[in-house]
C-alpha cells in the first residue's frame, strides 16, 4: 500500500539523488581497455562472414585473439564489444529497482585483406561477467558476431593475520543478467552480506573484519537471487554457476581494533545545488555540529527567520507523514543586505533537510544534508550476556537510508530503522562467543521497493561504498571484549 506523502513527496524530490549513473571509472576503464563508445548496429539483410574468438571464455584480463572469414576483400568494419550501463531507480525517496541500457565500445576499426579474411588481439575487459557479443559492424549494420563469456573471480586480501584483521574481498566478472547478479558473502557458514555490482559494471570490492578464534575460517562466495545463498546450484537452471570457499587463517597476534566511530570514515554529501539561494557551510555534516547560512538580497536592518525542513511520521502506522518546519537561528541583515544565520544541526532525520527564509514576496531556500554518525559504545567489554548498546544519530528516512543491518562476528543478526524516532536509534545487543574480542558492524541497505528480482531487501550490502542506491551513506564498525573470567562465573550460573 502506498502511503500518502502530502507535500513533501513534491517539495523534496528535487533534493534527493533520483538515481546514480555507472560509475566513471568503471566507464573510462572500458574506453581505456577497448575504445570509444559507439552506436550499435542492426541486423539488416543477414549475417555475412564468420567471427571466431579463442579463447571463448577466461577472466578480465585474458588475451583474445578475433578473427573473421567470409567477408568482401578490401572493406573496412568495425570490431565491436557489447555490454550495458546499469543504474539504480530511485524517485521520491522510493527504490524502484535496477535498470540496464544496451552499449557498445569499439575495439578496432579493420580492413579485410584480398581473401575477406581479418584478425585483431585485445584483452578481456574489467567488465560484467558472462557472455557478451563481439560483433562486425559497417555503417550501422550489424555484419557477424560471436560470443565471449567473462569469467567471474573472486580473491582475498590477506589471507591471514589477527582477530580484526581487515580483510579485503574483491570480485570480478559479477554478471547483470537474472541468475548472476546478485552474491552472498557467508563466513564459517553464516551469513553475512549481499554484494552488488549494479554501477561498477561487475566489479565489487569490500572490507570485513576477520573474526573467531586461532586457526582457519572459510569465507564462501554464492549466489542468491532470493535474498539467501542458493545452495544445491548443481540442480539448478544454471549448474554451472561457480561458488568459493577461500580460507583465512587467524592467528593469536594481538587484534586490530577499529578506530572510534568519530574517527571513521563518512562519505560525501550531494554538492550544493546551484540554484540554493542560501548557502551553507559547511554544506553536510552530523546531528549537533555548528553550521553558517548565508544570504544575500535582503533589506539592511531587518531580522530574519531561518526555517529548517523536517519529515515527521513513519510507514508502518498507516498515518502515513507530513513536512514541517522550524525556526533554527534568526539574523538583522547588514547595510549590505547580508546575513548570515550560525546554528547546531538539529537532531533529526538524516539526507536532505530545506531551509528557507521568509524575504517578502518570495521565498529564499537551501538545504543542508545531515550524515549518520555514530557514538562510543557504552560499555566495551563484559560477560557473555552483558548487555551493550550502539547509538547512531542521523539515520535517514528513505526507502534506500532509513535502515542499518547489524552483523556480529560476520553473521547478520538483524536490522534497524530510524524513520519514526526521528534519525536517533539505540540498539541493545548481547554479548556472545568465547573470552575475546568480537566485532560488530552496521551496513547500510534497502529497505523496501518495487522489485521482485532479485530480493535484496533488509540485509546488508556489503559494497555500499561503491554502489549504494540513492545515498552515499557510511557503514560503522565497534568490537567489544567478553573477559575471560567473568564469562566462566555467568556460564556457572
Amino acid at each position: 500500500m502506498r502511503i500518502c506523502w502530502g507535500r513533501f513527496a513534491r517539495s523534496v524530490s528535487v533534493l534527493l539523488l533520483l538515481s546514480l549513473v555507472p560509475s566513471p571509472a568503471a566507464a573510462a576503464r572500458l574506453v581505456a581497455a577497448l575504445g570509444p563508445e559507439v552506436v550499435i548496429g542492426e541486423p539488416s539483410g543477414g549475417y555475412v562472414g564468420r567471427l571466431i574468438v579463442a579463447p571463448e571464455h577466461g577472466p578480465t584480463g585474458t588475451p583474445l585473439t578475433v578473427t573473421a572469414e567470409g567477408l568482401p576483400p578490401g572493406e573496412e568494419f568495425q570490431l565491436v564489444w557489447r555490454t550495458v550501463d546499469g543504474a539504480w531507480k530511485v524517485t521520491d525517496a522510493e527504490y524502484r529497482g535496477r535498470e540496464y541500457r544496451a552499449v557498445a565500445y569499439e575495439i578496432a576499426n579493420l580492413k579485410t585483406d584480398q581473401t575477406g579474411r581479418l584478425n585483431a588481439r585485445f584483452v578481456a575487459p574489467e567488465d560484467f561477467g558472462f557472455m557478451h557479443d563481439i560483433v562486425l559492424q559497417q555503417g550501422g549494420r550489424l555484419v557477424t558476431q560471436t560470443g565471449f563469456s567473462i569469467d567471474m573471480t573472486v580473491e582475498i586480501a590477506p589471507e591471514g593475520g589477527p582477530v580484526g584483521t581487515p580483510i579485503t574481498v574483491e570480485a570480478k566478472g559479477i554478471g547483470w543478467r537474472p541468475l548472476v547478479n546478485s552474491w552472498d558473502l557467508l563466513y564459517d557458514n553464516n551469513f553475512t552480506g549481499w554484494i552488488s555490482s549494479v554501477t561498477t559494471h561487475g566489479s565489487a570490492r569490500f572490507t570485513i573484519p576477520a573474526t573467531g578464534g586461532p586457526g582457519v575460517h572459510i569465507l564462501e562466495v554464492l549466489h542468491g537471487e532470493l535474498t539467501f545463498p542458493y545452495r544445491n546450484m548443481q540442480q539448478s537452471p544454471e549448474p554451472d554457476r561457480p561458488r568459493w570457499a577461500i580460507p583465512f587463517t587467524v592467528t593469536a597476534d594481538a587484534p586490530v581494533l577499529p578506530p572510534p566511530p568519530e574517527q571513521q570514515a563518512r562519505q560525501n554529501s550531494p554538492a550544493q545545488a546551484r540554484q540554493d539561494e542560501l548557502v551553507a557551510m559547511p554544506q553536510s555534516s552530523g546531528v549537533g555540529e555548528p553550521v553558517v547560512v548565508v544570504s544575500d538580497g535582503l533589506e539592511p536592518g531587518k531580522t530574519y527567520r531561518l526555517n529548517w525542513t523536517r519529515v515527521v511520521g513513519n510507514r508502518m502506522a498507516g498515518t502515513g507523514w507530513q513536512e514541517l518546519s522550524t525556526v533554527v537561528a534568526e539574523s538583522e541583515a547588514d547595510g549590505a543586505g547580508s546575513a548570515e544565520f550560525r546554528f547546531r544541526v538539529p537532531d533529526d532525520l538524516g539526507g536532505a533537510h530545506g531551509l528557507w527564509i521568509d524575504a517578502g514576496s518570495v521565498k529564499k531556500t537551501g538545504r543542508y544534508w545531515i550524515i549518520p554518525t555514530a557514538l562510543p559504545l557504552d560499555v566495551g567489554r563484559g560477560p557473555v550476556g552483558a548487555t551493550f548498546t550502539i547509538h547512531l544519530k542521523g539515520v535517514g528516512w528513505t526507502e534506500t537510508a532509513n535502515i542499518y543491518n547489524l552483523v556480529y562476528d560476520n553473521s547478520y543478526i538483524g536490522y534497524v530503522c530510524a524513520f519514526n524516532s526521528q534519525g536517533d536509534v539505540e540498539i541493545p545487543i548481547k554479548a556472545t562467543g568465547a573470552p575475546g574480542w568480537h566485532f560488530i558492524d552496521l551496513y547500510p541497505g534497502i529497505y523496501r521497493g518495487t522489485e521482485t528480482r532479485p530480493n535484496n531487501f533488509r540485509i546488508p550490502q556489503l559494497t555500499y561504498a561503491l554502489d549504494h542506491p540513492g545515498e552515499d551513506l557510511p557503514a560503522f564498525h565497534f568490537a567489544f571484549e567478553v573477559t575471560p573470567s567473568e564469562a566462566r562465573a555467568a556460564l556457572s550460573q
